[in-house]
């Protein structure tokens, strides 16, 4: 007996419908999938051009740490000089600098220690943000001589040395990436923990948080706080240097403040 036609085209139709479910579904799937996965992906790619960024941002504020320090060793531990030799020393990490010109442009927009005007980056509001602070942990305003120190350099004395340590504000400037590596780093540093829902994986929640923070003074994390709020990413990094005065320190660069910021 013959099959009715009738019969093999609600069969064929049926089949078309089944298939049609299962690939919705699959769609569905992948789509569900890929909006899981999006999220790490794009930070994998973002975060590692941040953190790429700020590893050159270490190496510049270790040389800015020395610049600054050799600066103040020739010029009596005078913050002006100090402070001009750390920003030049930072500026391929902040503009490009491949002619003369951009060079000065450059150093113009920050030579007051603040982020001025011209200054290009994602992070908004920054105009006038300090861009480096110097600690002058040594020589101390006490223990400068009121008068000009002849002996300073003696052979037999004991050396007075430059005891620098320098915070960089790294303006980061990568989309997306900043955002997750300040808070992940501020709640590490104990300053903000962060328990909502978590940017690298949408279906768990995030909790983020430490004690405290051992390397950091009391002045860094509470500009990290501020920053937070603010949702102004300017990452501290932090360098040292030690040198022998090449020239006696003066009181009158040290009697207003012992730190140049």
């Amino acid at each position: 007996m013959a099959a009715s036609p009738n019969l093999g085209h609600a069969s064929l139709v049926m089949e078309r419908s089944l298939a049609s479910g299962r690939g919705g579904r699959e769609r569905g799937q992948a789509a569900v999938e890929s909006a899981l996965v999006l999220p790490l992906t794009l930070f994998l790619v973002l975060g590692s051009l941040q953190l790429f960024l700020m590893f050159q941002a270490r190496v510049m504020a270790e040389y800015a740490a020395f610049r600054a320090t050799r600066a103040g060793s020739v010029n009596h531990g005078d913050c002006e000089a100090m402070n001009h030799a750390a920003l030049a020393a930072l500026l391929p990490t902040l503009r490009p600098t491949t002619n003369p010109d951009e060079l000065a442009n450059a150093f113009g927009a920050v030579r007051d220690n603040r982020f001025g005007d011209g200054y290009t980056t994602s992070v908004t509001g920054i105009e006038n943000e300090e861009v480096v602070w110097i600690f002058r942990e040594r020589p101390l305003a006490g223990d400068i001589p009121n008068v000009e120190d002849r002996a300073f350099d003696a052979r037999f004395s004991e050396p007075m040395q430059l005891q620098v340590r320098l915070v960089y504000w790294y303006p980061m400037r990568i989309p997306f990436a900043d955002w997750v590596i300040y808070r992940a780093a501020a709640a590490s540093m104990g300053v903000a923990r962060y328990a909502a829902q978590n940017p690298l994986l949408l279906t768990e929640k995030a909790d983020w948080r430490q004690e405290s923070s051992d390397t950091l003074t009391d002045e860094v994390l509470s500009r990290v706080r501020s920053n937070v709020s603010s949702r102004t990413y300017l990452f501290p990094i932090q360098a040292s240097h030690t040198m022998r005065m090449m020239t006696p320190a003066k009181q009158q660069y040290f009697e207003g403040s012992q730190n140049c910021f």
